[in-house]
């Protein structure tokens, strides 16, 4: 009797559900390239003859990469960025850190103030 019962109220439950089906959508801005189909396949023709397809799962672009710096150097560098993040983001907000090292003025620039003034 208790299978007959779970069995009515899971088909009454599932009928119950109402489904939320909707229409296509469909874009009314068309696609528009911003490149040619030449542009397109000149691309992939350069792409063929290097040998490399940047879609593909072994795509590795640093496998030939070589740094210029020495790891010393970029270890160096990211312990005085770091230094200078928690002195900047400390309870004062870094007005001890700018005290005692003067930063400095680069000047004051607008927004909407011309890069180039003519």
């Amino acid at each position: 009797m208790n299978r007959i019962a779970f069995f009515g109220t899971l088909i009454l439950a599932t009928a119950a559900v109402s489904a939320f089906a909707d229409d296509i959508t469909i874009d009314p801005h068309p696609f528009v390239s911003s490149r040619t189909q030449a542009e397109v396949q000149a691309e992939l023709a350069q792409y063929k003859q290097a040998g490399v397809n940047p879609w593909s799962a072994s795509y590795n672009p640093l496998k030939t990469f070589r740094s210029a710096k020495t790891h010393a150097q970029v270890e160096q560098e990211y312990l005085a960025a770091r230094d200078e993040v928690r002195a900047m983001t400390a309870e004062d907000s870094g007005s001890s850190y700018l005290a005692q090292h003067r930063v400095r003025d680069t000047g004051s620039q607008l927004a909407g103030q011309a890069a180039r003034p003519q």
